[in-house]
């Protein structure tokens, strides 16, 4: 891979490391744009080096190789550009060079930000659509949260659904959407998946994600990381 990465005009340079411990004394030395990481790595794995990663004051973009893709939704919850699986194909890892690189074809798209009216004690107030961090279905209802609390607009879940999609609101259960980029963690266990969103008081909400969409979740959360 390195030889690809290295054969690739929008690559200065390309340094190698064997564990996490030679990544993380290497970083100490060098600003590096961005690591590619394997899952399986002595001592840390690349999972847990990325979550140290995440910390630095300027983090590198992260981006996974791995022979195996049940780690995928994980990789995404930890911000990863993109998610390789071997064997590395060089049309491939072009296409990671130039989500990193922020080629004009892979930037997404501006969408306006939009404020929602909501009525609280007879006082119509407005709250921006990126402050929510996800949305609840009641009935004809819908209840959109924030990290400050909540609020009951007259507006069905499924409409939202459409219109809000550009934003990066994606159904993740029957009854729920998730604003993507408030997504703060990706949890799997036992083949249960879930999402964490931060909730009033600076409290972790968890939302269960159904098996139906987990894949769609893993591939959108692909989409908007980079």
């Amino acid at each position: 891979m390195a030889y690809l990465l290295g054969r690739d005009d929008r690559v200065t340079e390309v340094l190698t490391c064997t564990s996490a411990t030679e990544v993380l004394q290497r970083l100490q030395e060098t600003q590096v744009d961005a690591v590619f990481l394997d899952i399986q790595m002595p001592a840390l794995n690349g999972l847990e080096l990325a979550g140290v990663l995440a910390r630095f004051r300027r983090p590198p973009a992260l981006v996974f190789v791995t022979a195996h893709d049940e780690h995928a939704v994980a990789a995404f919850g930890l911000r990863a550009v993109d998610y390789v699986l071997k064997p590395v194909r060089a049309d491939r890892l072009a296409e990671t060079i130039g989500r990193l690189a922020g080629d004009s074809a892979d930037r997404p798209a501006e969408v306006e930000d939009l404020q929602i009216p909501v009525e609280l004690g007879g006082v119509t107030r407005f709250v921006r659509r990126s402050e929510i961090t996800h949305v609840e279905a009641q009935g004809d209802y819908a209840r959109l949260h924030t990290a400050s609390g909540s609020h009951l607009v007259r507006i069905p879940l499924t409409q939202l659904e459409l219109e809000w999609a550009p934003a990066r609101f994606a159904r993740i259960h029957r009854s729920l959407l998730v604003n993507l980029a408030r997504v703060t963690e990706v949890r799997t266990d036992a083949g249960r998946c879930s999402v964490v969103v931060t909730g009033p008081g600076g409290h972790p909400v968890d939302l269960v994600v159904s098996r139906r969409h987990t894949r769609q979740l893993k591939d959108l959360l692909a989409k908007g990381a980079r």
